[in-house]
């Protein structure tokens, strides 16, 4: 992860707030006023990130309930998604996945709503508390509750966490390492323009692959932009590819029932 961390500071969006913003300021030892560049806002929609400034867009937050996510768990395709088959999804096949760059986790929610149980890892201490905020947020929910269940959010850095695992080994690890989107959706733009400054390059991204290549009992699966180079390491046996996004592969042992 490269790059510079700019000012961040917590603000509540209404003084009733003001005691959850303050625990978040000292949590994530952000401000809790003054200059900044972002803020991490608190309100009754639960925790969101906003670039400050006359240009910037709307604000981010994880939300497992509404929106695109509810679309795509409703209307994505199902068993028949690329994710799906990149991670060995099939007929009685439910691995146990590793999402050891969860970001704002909704690849890793696709995947438990298609049946596996999923561990998350965001290494970024912001995001990972917008991810945390939006899985306890929807464990409450009835109709997502019983998704969010199946996923574990872990705090900490993924390689080192994966180079010291104590529980069974995950059949499947899989990553997506930061890299500049050429997606054209507006939603994809804006949360690339907040979290590039934030987050920077994932220059360590081999060394990701290596640990995960260590640990992985069945397969580790990389996603990359289409027509990118596969990351340093092992060549993949195989790909998937969509048309944004490709899946290398990396298999150790079949997946079966």
């Amino acid at each position: 992860m490269s790059g510079l961390c700019p000012v961040i500071r917590v603000e509540p969006l209404d003084p009733l707030y003001a005691a959850e913003a303050a625990v978040w300021a000292r949590r994530l030892n952000l401000l809790p006023e003054g200059e900044a560049g972002f803020a991490l806002q608190v309100g009754p929609a639960g925790l969101q990130l906003q670039a400050l400034g006359a240009d910037a867009p709307g604000p981010v937050r994880v939300d497992f309930i509404e929106g695109a996510v509810a679309h795509r768990r409703q209307f994505g395709g199902g068993n028949g998604q690329l994710i799906a088959k990149a991670v060995g999804i099939q007929p009685g096949v439910r691995p146990t996945v590793l999402d050891a760059t969860a970001g704002l986790g909704r690849d890793a929610f696709v995947l438990a709503s298609l049946g596996c149980r999923l561990t998350l890892i965001e290494r970024h201490p912001l995001i990972a508390a917008l991810l945390q905020d939006g899985l306890q947020r929807a464990r409450l929910d009835p109709e997502v509750g019983a998704i969010i269940a199946r996923m574990e959010l872990l705090p900490g850095e993924a390689i080192e966490t994966m180079r010291h695992w104590v529980p069974d080994a995950p059949q499947v690890i899989y990553l997506d390492p930061m890299f500049p989107h050429r997606d054209k959706s507006a939603l994809v733009k804006k949360e690339m323009r907040l979290f590039r400054p934030l987050v920077g390059d994932d220059d360590d991204a081999p060394a990701l692959l290596a640990a995960a290549l260590a640990l992985a009992s069945h397969r580790v699966t990389v996603k990359r932009p289409r027509k990118a180079p596969p990351l340093d390491g092992p060549r993949p046996s195989f790909s998937l590819e969509g048309k944004s996004s490709r899946y290398d592969i990396y298999p150790r042992r079949s997946l079966k029932a």
